[in-house]
């Protein structure tokens, strides 16, 4: 299937390049290059494209505003073009909120050698999509907190994404009461975006969320976001756990790795863990995850119809290592429950 692209950028250089990019692929097709939300909205309704690349930074009207009208009247796969500043990446995940599937960020200098570098990054996330389930946008609903009452050996909560991630820890996270067992989460996402990401989970969630630094110990009712250029690894120390912090090379294709993080924690804290797998492309974490179902972790993956991109989880759930498949909004109280489950077996 050739893949028919869509170009939304006020830079005529951004446009250049990008359309550049699309041309030199043999399974993509460019359909246009707007210079604005108005011929965007003309070239839309007559090429029907299947995947758009959108600026956030436009004159007239921006790309967030576009975005939302084109997700409530034509849903389309949407890769937004961002800028790596804070307030680049706040507006970049306000656009995965509502319903952009990814963001490539452009370079602060040297925009034309920049972009070109990244060419496999774009081509990439634009194939990933092309490939995605397209949702429109919903208006944001009052979460169902659990509440929970838990003690005895401590329990750590580990979740890992990719692409359609942000949506998705969300939206298990604001369902775990203020209570909940300390949480550690590896979320894709390139280094600059992941510190705005932890305050905007730590203003709609009970739990308190940051992104991790490194040392910190594990307490209950926190959520440690890995930082978007280290691997997060737990330790244990003696009847602590601690974060560490590692600057290696990738792991599965990524850094931060999924696979890291769940790996780590079936050494330090064995069936203390529970391993929470979301949507993502690729396979990132499903080895960590069958290490933690190796273990006698409780594991649970995602399901196909509420992922954006059912691929790390499938790969898991076809190696067997998962023991609950459930959807997204069933996610967070069936984690909770089984906390609940075994602080009760710990406490006979």
């Amino acid at each position: 299937m050739t893949i028919k692209v869509l170009v939304v950028d006020d830079s005529a250089l951004i446009r250049q390049i990008l359309s550049e990019i699309i041309k030199s692929e043999p399974d993509m097709t460019l359909v246009g290059a707007a210079p604005d939300a108005f011929v965007a909205k003309k070239l839309v309704l007559e090429k029907s494209p299947d995947v758009i690349t959108l600026d956030i930074e436009m004159p007239k009207v921006d790309g967030l505003r576009f975005l939302e009208v084109l997700m409530n009247a034509r849903p389309t796969p949407v890769v937004m073009i961002s800028t790596l500043t804070e307030k680049g990446a706040d507006a970049t995940l306000r656009s995965l909120e509502l319903g952009a599937i990814d963001f490539v960020a452009k370079p602060k200098i040297g925009v034309a050698q920049g972009m070109a570098e990244y060419h496999e990054l774009i081509v990439d996330k634009i194939r990933t999509a092309a490939r995605s389930r397209v949702k429109k946008a919903s208006p944001a609903k009052a979460a169902s907190v659990n509440k929970i009452s838990y003690s005895g050996t401590e329990k750590l909560i580990a979740i890992g994404a990719s692409t359609g991630g942000t949506e998705a820890i969300k939206e298990v996270l604001r369902t775990f009461p203020a209570n909940a067992p300390a949480t550690v989460i590896t979320q894709h996402m390139p280094a600059g975006f992941t510190s705005t990401y932890a305050r905007r989970l730590d203003s709609v969630c009970q739990m308190q969320v940051k992104e991790a630094k490194g040392g910190e110990r594990l307490l209950p009712g926190q959520a440690y976001l890995a930082p978007g250029d280290k691997h997060m690894e737990i330790e244990r120390s003696g009847a602590d756990y601690r974060i560490r912090l590692t600057d290696g090379p990738r792991v599965s294709g990524h850094k931060p790795s999924v696979d890291v993080l769940f790996n780590s924690l079936c050494k330090s804290a064995g069936n203390n863990a529970i391993g929470v797998l979301l949507t993502g492309m690729g396979s990132d974490g499903a080895i960590g995850l069958q290490e933690l179902f190796n273990a006698g972790c409780e594991t649970f993956c995602q399901d196909e119809a509420s992922c954006i991109v059912f691929g790390m989880p499938k790969v898991a759930i076809e190696k067997g290592v998962a023991k609950q498949v459930l959807s997204l909004d069933d996610m967070g109280k069936a984690v909770m429950q089984t906390v609940e489950k075994l602080s009760a077996g710990s406490r006979l």
